[in-house]
């Protein structure tokens, strides 16, 4: 092997080293990933339980439960949209309960019926906890607590405006269901799992390395031969 040879060679080596290490690790997180949104439908559609009395968000995030309670008629409206539906509001309601009050998101309304009465009374909810993920602190505005008026749902925030534990319910069922209750709209696991397409990527790429650092090699011998 002559010297002209031997920095090719390396710098070559050291590159598809690097690639397919990359493409290893995305490949461990692709799976990583899988497990952790195959547990978080998995929990979605479990038997509800009670809500946990020291519920938090490292075990119990996404957990189906079951509560009984007071709906108040104290809400907050945290501003959305569906599909099909236009822009409206999730409407986030105070429920006292023989552990104490806590957050209930009933649903999603039109934005015409933002100011509606809505039921009041004894119901049972069900659907799942939920800590969001909703603010960007550099873009999501501070709510207009005299018009009523969020852009996302500060479970902190909303708590201490209730007065509440900062614990939220995201109903998928509403019983009595009775006229004027907000649509539920259930949690989703929307958990993005791109690893594939970066695993691709990063051996793709590491083929091509390796097929220019071979031609590059081709052609330095080409030359000395």
């Amino acid at each position: 092997m002559t010297k002209r040879l031997i920095a090719p060679l390396v710098f070559g080596a050291l590159g598809i080293a690097i690639l397919l290490s990359l493409g290893t690790w995305q490949f461990r997180r692709m799976v990583w990933k899988e497990s952790v949104i195959a547990a978080v439908a998995t929990r979605l559609q479990a038997d509800p339980v009670a809500i946990p009395l020291d519920a938090g968000f490292e075990r119990d995030n996404y957990l189906r439960v079951s509560v009984t309670g007071t709906l108040t008629g104290d809400e907050i409206h945290v501003l959305s949209s569906q599909k099909y539906s236009g822009p409206g509001f999730h409407i986030i309601s105070k429920m006292n309960t023989e552990a104490g009050a806590i957050l209930v998101d009933l649903g999603f309304v039109r934005e015409t019926q933002k100011n509606s009465q809505r039921p009041v009374g004894e119901f049972t909810i069900t659907g799942n906890l939920l800590w969001p993920d909703d603010i960007d602190d550099s873009f999501t505005p501070d709510p207009d607590i005299v018009k009523n008026f969020w852009f996302a749902r500060d479970l902190p925030v909303m708590a201490q405006h209730l007065a509440t534990k900062p614990i939220l319910v995201v109903a998928s069922k509403v019983s009595p269901a009775i006229e004027g209750l907000p649509t539920p709209v259930p949690v989703a696991a929307n958990i993005f799992n791109r690893h594939l397409e970066y695993v691709i990527t990063w051996f793709s790429l590491a083929a091509v390395w390796f097929g220019m650092t071979v031609y590059l090699l081709w052609r330095i011998r080409q030359k000395t031969v």
